[in-house]
Protein backbone atom coordinates (compact mmCIF):
# COMPACT_ATOMS: atom_id res chain seq x y z
CA UNK A 1 0.00 0.00 0.00
CA UNK A 2 1.51 3.00 -0.97
CA UNK A 3 0.80 6.94 -0.65
CA UNK A 4 0.76 8.52 -4.00
CA UNK A 5 -0.56 12.23 -2.39
CA UNK A 6 0.53 14.23 0.27
CA UNK A 7 -1.14 14.02 3.54
CA UNK A 8 -2.35 17.65 2.86
CA UNK A 9 -3.60 16.41 0.14
CA UNK A 10 -5.25 13.42 0.97
CA UNK A 11 -6.90 15.72 4.29
CA UNK A 12 -8.26 18.21 1.66
CA UNK A 13 -9.78 15.66 -0.81
CA UNK A 14 -10.87 12.66 1.54
CA UNK A 15 -11.39 14.22 4.84
CA UNK A 16 -12.05 17.49 4.20
CA UNK A 17 -14.74 17.66 2.06
CA UNK A 18 -16.46 14.99 3.87
CA UNK A 19 -16.35 16.23 7.19
CA UNK A 20 -14.72 19.62 7.40
CA UNK A 21 -16.85 20.71 4.77
CA UNK A 22 -20.24 20.02 6.38
CA UNK A 23 -19.43 20.82 9.92
CA UNK A 24 -17.98 23.95 8.46
CA UNK A 25 -21.77 25.07 7.53
CA UNK A 26 -22.88 24.11 11.01
CA UNK A 27 -19.91 26.43 12.46
CA UNK A 28 -21.11 29.18 10.12
CA UNK A 29 -24.57 28.97 11.17
CA UNK A 30 -24.03 29.59 14.99
CA UNK A 31 -21.67 32.33 13.93
CA UNK A 32 -23.58 34.13 11.58
CA UNK A 33 -20.99 36.26 10.45
CA UNK A 34 -22.54 39.77 8.85
CA UNK A 35 -21.30 41.65 6.35
CA UNK A 36 -18.70 43.94 6.36
CA UNK A 37 -17.28 42.13 9.26
CA UNK A 38 -13.66 41.06 9.54
CA UNK A 39 -12.85 37.31 10.49
CA UNK A 40 -10.18 35.36 11.64
CA UNK A 41 -10.23 31.19 10.69
CA UNK A 42 -7.54 30.08 13.23
CA UNK A 43 -6.38 26.79 12.63
CA UNK A 44 -6.13 26.37 8.91
CA UNK A 45 -2.91 23.97 8.86
CA UNK A 46 0.22 23.95 8.77
CA UNK A 47 2.66 25.15 5.55
CA UNK A 48 1.46 22.28 3.50
CA UNK A 49 -2.05 22.76 3.99
CA UNK A 50 -1.98 26.38 3.38
CA UNK A 51 -0.08 25.84 0.34
CA UNK A 52 -3.13 23.25 -0.81
CA UNK A 53 -5.83 25.76 0.43
CA UNK A 54 -4.27 28.66 -1.47
CA UNK A 55 -4.11 26.18 -5.04
CA UNK A 56 -7.48 26.18 -4.88
CA UNK A 57 -9.77 28.70 -6.65
CA UNK A 58 -10.59 31.42 -5.20
CA UNK A 59 -14.41 31.53 -3.71
CA UNK A 60 -16.44 34.39 -4.43
CA UNK A 61 -17.27 36.98 -1.58
CA UNK A 62 -14.50 38.48 0.21
CA UNK A 63 -11.12 38.25 -0.31
CA UNK A 64 -8.95 35.78 1.51
CA UNK A 65 -5.40 36.74 3.29
CA UNK A 66 -3.53 32.92 3.98
CA UNK A 67 -1.16 33.60 7.08
CA UNK A 68 0.88 30.82 8.45
CA UNK A 69 1.83 31.88 12.12
CA UNK A 70 1.70 30.96 15.68
CA UNK A 71 -2.09 30.15 18.02
CA UNK A 72 -0.29 31.02 20.99
CA UNK A 73 1.75 34.21 19.63
CA UNK A 74 -0.62 35.79 16.94
CA UNK A 75 1.19 38.13 14.70
CA UNK A 76 -2.09 40.64 14.77
CA UNK A 77 -3.24 43.94 15.89
CA UNK A 78 -5.21 44.13 19.43
CA UNK A 79 -9.04 44.26 18.27
CA UNK A 80 -8.29 43.76 14.76
CA UNK A 81 -11.39 41.55 13.88
CA UNK A 82 -14.96 40.57 15.06
CA UNK A 83 -15.20 36.96 14.45
CA UNK A 84 -12.85 34.93 15.71
CA UNK A 85 -13.68 31.09 13.80
CA UNK A 86 -11.75 27.75 15.39
CA UNK A 87 -12.74 24.48 13.97
CA UNK A 88 -10.81 21.65 15.46
CA UNK A 89 -8.03 22.95 16.22
CA UNK A 90 -8.26 24.20 20.11
CA UNK A 91 -7.57 20.50 21.58
CA UNK A 92 -4.35 20.59 19.51
CA UNK A 93 -2.61 23.85 20.88
CA UNK A 94 0.23 23.32 22.72
CA UNK A 95 -1.63 25.84 25.47
CA UNK A 96 -4.92 26.00 24.84
CA UNK A 97 -5.26 28.59 27.70
CA UNK A 98 -2.62 31.05 25.86
CA UNK A 99 -4.30 30.79 22.88
CA UNK A 100 -7.65 31.66 23.99
CA UNK A 101 -6.02 34.37 25.39
CA UNK A 102 -5.09 35.21 22.15
CA UNK A 103 -8.17 35.01 20.67
CA UNK A 104 -9.98 37.76 23.45
CA UNK A 105 -6.84 39.80 22.54
CA UNK A 106 -7.69 40.52 18.54
CA UNK A 107 -11.76 40.69 18.94
CA UNK A 108 -13.20 43.98 19.53
CA UNK A 109 -15.07 44.38 22.15
CA UNK A 110 -18.57 43.74 20.97
CA UNK A 111 -16.73 40.87 18.97
CA UNK A 112 -17.54 36.78 19.47
CA UNK A 113 -15.79 33.53 19.20
CA UNK A 114 -16.92 29.96 17.77
CA UNK A 115 -14.94 27.23 18.46
CA UNK A 116 -15.70 23.73 17.83
CA UNK A 117 -14.19 20.52 19.04
CA UNK A 118 -14.99 16.98 18.31
CA UNK A 119 -17.02 15.09 21.78
CA UNK A 120 -15.43 12.43 23.22
CA UNK A 121 -13.72 9.22 21.40
CA UNK A 122 -16.42 7.17 22.99
CA UNK A 123 -19.34 9.08 20.72
CA UNK A 124 -16.62 8.25 17.41
CA UNK A 125 -16.71 4.24 18.14
CA UNK A 126 -14.74 3.95 13.99
CA UNK A 127 -12.26 6.04 15.44
CA UNK A 128 -11.87 4.89 18.66
CA UNK A 129 -11.10 1.42 17.36
CA UNK A 130 -8.79 2.85 15.05
CA UNK A 131 -7.00 4.89 17.51
CA UNK A 132 -6.92 2.35 19.76
CA UNK A 133 -5.59 -0.17 17.52
CA UNK A 134 -2.82 2.26 16.38
CA UNK A 135 -1.67 3.15 19.90
CA UNK A 136 -1.18 -0.72 20.73
CA UNK A 137 1.46 -1.31 17.58
CA UNK A 138 2.88 2.32 18.24
CA UNK A 139 3.35 1.08 21.99
CA UNK A 140 1.94 4.00 23.17
CA UNK A 141 -1.54 6.07 24.61
CA UNK A 142 -4.68 6.69 23.32
CA UNK A 143 -4.29 10.28 23.80
CA UNK A 144 -0.71 10.58 21.68
CA UNK A 145 -3.16 9.10 18.81
CA UNK A 146 -6.43 10.68 19.69
CA UNK A 147 -5.43 14.19 19.81
CA UNK A 148 -8.50 15.46 17.81
CA UNK A 149 -10.99 14.31 20.72
CA UNK A 150 -8.35 15.36 23.57
CA UNK A 151 -11.59 18.08 24.69
CA UNK A 152 -14.05 16.21 24.67
CA UNK A 153 -16.01 17.03 27.55
CA UNK A 154 -18.66 20.18 27.49
CA UNK A 155 -18.02 21.37 30.98
CA UNK A 156 -13.94 21.63 30.58
CA UNK A 157 -14.95 23.49 26.99
CA UNK A 158 -17.36 26.05 29.10
CA UNK A 159 -14.76 26.34 31.94
CA UNK A 160 -11.09 27.32 29.57
CA UNK A 161 -13.83 29.71 27.72
CA UNK A 162 -14.88 30.84 31.15
CA UNK A 163 -11.65 31.52 32.79
CA UNK A 164 -9.94 32.96 29.62
CA UNK A 165 -12.44 36.06 30.22
CA UNK A 166 -15.47 35.40 27.89
CA UNK A 167 -18.70 37.18 29.69
CA UNK A 168 -20.93 34.73 28.16
CA UNK A 169 -20.51 31.28 26.65
CA UNK A 170 -22.62 28.79 25.49
CA UNK A 171 -22.04 25.08 24.66
CA UNK A 172 -24.25 23.02 22.02
CA UNK A 173 -23.70 19.65 21.18
CA UNK A 174 -24.20 19.08 17.45
CA UNK A 175 -24.24 15.71 15.23
CA UNK A 176 -24.39 14.53 11.72
CA UNK A 177 -23.69 11.59 9.76
CA UNK A 178 -20.75 11.68 7.41
CA UNK A 179 -20.55 9.76 4.21
CA UNK A 180 -17.04 8.58 3.30
CA UNK A 181 -16.21 6.98 0.04
CA UNK A 182 -13.55 4.12 -0.55
CA UNK A 183 -14.58 2.04 2.73
CA UNK A 184 -12.04 0.08 2.17
CA UNK A 185 -9.36 2.64 2.11
CA UNK A 186 -10.41 4.43 5.37
CA UNK A 187 -7.87 3.01 7.02
CA UNK A 188 -5.00 4.37 4.84
CA UNK A 189 -6.60 7.78 4.68
CA UNK A 190 -7.46 8.55 7.22
CA UNK A 191 -3.65 7.66 8.91
CA UNK A 192 -2.11 9.53 6.20
CA UNK A 193 -4.52 12.82 6.24
CA UNK A 194 -3.84 13.08 10.22
CA UNK A 195 0.10 12.73 9.52
CA UNK A 196 -1.04 17.05 9.16
CA UNK A 197 -1.40 17.65 12.92
CA UNK A 198 -1.25 14.29 14.97
CA UNK A 199 2.21 13.98 16.36
CA UNK A 200 2.18 10.04 16.43
CA UNK A 201 1.79 10.15 12.77
CA UNK A 202 3.95 13.50 11.57
CA UNK A 203 6.84 11.53 12.64
CA UNK A 204 6.13 8.48 10.36
CA UNK A 205 7.67 8.34 7.04
CA UNK A 206 5.63 7.19 4.49
CA UNK A 207 7.08 3.68 4.45
CA UNK A 208 6.28 3.42 8.18
CA UNK A 209 2.69 4.79 7.85
CA UNK A 210 2.32 2.35 5.18
CA UNK A 211 3.34 -0.89 7.37
CA UNK A 212 1.33 0.80 9.94
CA UNK A 213 -1.90 0.59 7.89
CA UNK A 214 -1.44 -2.87 7.13
CA UNK A 215 -1.47 -4.01 10.04
CA UNK A 216 -4.37 -2.30 11.62
CA UNK A 217 -6.50 -2.28 8.44
CA UNK A 218 -7.76 -5.99 8.75
CA UNK A 219 -8.10 -5.67 12.66
CA UNK A 220 -10.84 -2.91 11.74
CA UNK A 221 -12.45 -4.48 8.29
CA UNK A 222 -15.46 -6.06 10.08
CA UNK A 223 -16.31 -3.11 11.78
CA UNK A 224 -15.71 -1.03 8.62
CA UNK A 225 -17.97 -3.31 6.69
CA UNK A 226 -20.48 -3.58 9.52
CA UNK A 227 -21.06 0.24 8.81
CA UNK A 228 -20.92 0.26 5.12
CA UNK A 229 -23.60 0.59 2.83
CA UNK A 230 -22.71 0.47 -0.95
CA UNK A 231 -20.02 2.40 -1.73
CA UNK A 232 -20.25 4.61 1.05
CA UNK A 233 -19.00 4.49 5.00
CA UNK A 234 -21.27 6.05 7.25
CA UNK A 235 -19.60 7.57 10.52
CA UNK A 236 -22.17 9.31 12.84
CA UNK A 237 -20.04 12.34 14.37
CA UNK A 238 -20.34 14.45 16.87
CA UNK A 239 -18.91 17.71 18.20
CA UNK A 240 -18.99 20.61 20.43
CA UNK A 241 -19.97 23.90 19.21
CA UNK A 242 -19.04 27.05 21.56
CA UNK A 243 -20.44 30.59 21.16
CA UNK A 244 -18.38 33.03 23.10
CA UNK A 245 -18.84 36.76 23.39
CA UNK A 246 -18.71 39.46 25.28
CA UNK A 247 -15.07 39.24 26.04
CA UNK A 248 -13.88 41.61 28.52
CA UNK A 249 -10.59 43.38 28.20
CA UNK A 250 -8.98 43.11 30.93
CA UNK A 251 -5.33 43.39 32.33
CA UNK A 252 -4.91 39.40 30.96
CA UNK A 253 -5.18 40.69 27.71
CA UNK A 254 -1.50 40.98 26.81
CA UNK A 255 -1.17 44.37 24.36
CA UNK A 256 0.73 44.38 21.49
Amino acid sequence: MTEIESPAEVYERYLGRAIADPFTRVLLDCAVPQPGEKVLDLAAGNATMLAVGRALPAPAGPSIEWREGDAVNLDLSNQAFDLVLCQQGLQSFPDRWVALQEVRRVLTREGRAVVSVWQDLDYHPVYKALFEATARKLRTNVTDTGVSFSLGNAEELRTLLQETGFGHVEVTPRSLEISLSSPERFVQLTVTGAATSVPSFMQMNPEGRSALVEAIAGELEPLIRSRTEGSKLLLPMATYMALASGATQSDSVRPR
